[in-house]
């Protein structure tokens, strides 16, 4: 396999990875204001992803980096025609982080909780809408250089690609909050999981399914289905009070999902509207010396860094109870 091809197939881990992950955390922050009924509500959802978050949103910054690193026509492409989607998203994570680091330090909480909800449904939104655009084609010009504007971005096809992660999210967040908390907030999560579960298989497969009509391979069908086949899961193990199984179904969800979309990319990581300006993992990539450093790299610190992260999750696996006082 050639290197072009493994580095391809590693970005497409590490987004994975990051939806997965940052997916729960972005929920928690979209339904702060529907579970978090007082301060003691609130207290118990943000201490669920205290621990884990900032380092879930490494993958955001390591997939960053090997884009650059090992496609860098790719990501200069990316960055400049998609910057101001990508500055909102970087703005709103930088609002989301002050305010869970100061929501504590705080005698009034409201303006905090406030910014972390803007500061998840923003992202969670705006990914779904820029892997949409990257899926589909966007114009570019003989040099590589993205030649449309912001309303090229905020095509109807993008726009349901925005609403399909942000539903996804939002159940994903329902789930964890499932998992990871007892009594009345817990029971009010499973409420949640019913009204999000359906709406994520609607919007959802609306999506998958126009993205297989439009640019998709008849492989990826069979990524469709377990998608589908695994938020039907993830509702139905709500049901039965399975929260483990609820939340490993969602997650293959996700996981088929990203998978779906850089499966239908392939071989391109940029298409142009015109094909013979797209830019492909042949000519977006960086020399053979280069990826082959990188590659050495990744086989020495990823293990490091995936045990140490699971290792994070064992110790903080509990379920929180209802936070005294509010």
């Amino acid at each position: 396999m050639e290197l072009t091809t493994v580095w391809f197939l590693l970005i497409a881990v590490l987004w994975t990875g990051y939806f997965v992950l940052e997916g729960f955390d972005f929920g928690v922050g979209i339904l702060l204001p529907l579970l978090g009924r007082d301060e003691s509500d609130r207290r118990t959802l943000v201490q669920s992803i205290g621990p884990v978050w900032d380092g879930n949103e490494v993958w955001l910054i390591v997939a960053g980096g090997a884009t650059f690193a090992a496609f860098p026509e790719w990501y200069a492409t990316l960055f400049s025609g998609f910057y101001l989607p990508l500055f909102l998203i970087l703005l709103a994570l930088i609002v989301r982080g002050v305010a869970l680091e100061y929501r504590g330090k705080s005698t009034s909480t409201r303006g905090w909780d406030r910014a972390f909800f803007w500061g998840s449904l923003g992202p969670a939104f705006l990914w779904g809408v820029a892997f949409a655009n990257i899926v589909r084609g966007v114009p570019l010009d003989a040099d590589h250089e993205y030649t449309g504007s912001l309303l090229t971005l905020l095509n109807p096809y993008a726009l349901l690609g925005g609403l399909a992660t942000l539903t996804l999210f939002t159940l994903h967040g329902a789930v964890f909050i499932r998992l990871k908390t007892d009594g009345e907030l817990r029971e009010r999560a499973g409420r949640l999981v019913r009204l999000a579960g359906p709406a994520a298989l609607v919007i959802g497969g609306a999506f998958l399914v126009t993205t297989q009509l439009m640019v998709g391979k008849p492989a990826t069908w069979g990524t469709v289905a377990v998608a589908a086949a695994a938020i039907a899961g993830a509702l139905v193990a709500t049901l039965r009070g399975r929260d483990g199984w609820s939340f490993a179904a969602n997650t293959v969800a996700i996981v088929a999902v990203t998978v779906t979309l850089f499966a239908s990319l392939w071989p391109n990581v940029m298409p142009a509207l015109d094909p013979a300006n797209s830019l492909t993992v042949d000519n977006a990539a960086s020399t053979s010396y280069t990826l082959t450093v990188m590659t050495w790299v990744a086989v020495l610190f990823m293990p490091l860094v995936l045990a140490y992260q699971g290792w994070t999750y064992w110790v903080f696996r509990r379920r929180l109870t209802r936070a005294p006082g509010g």
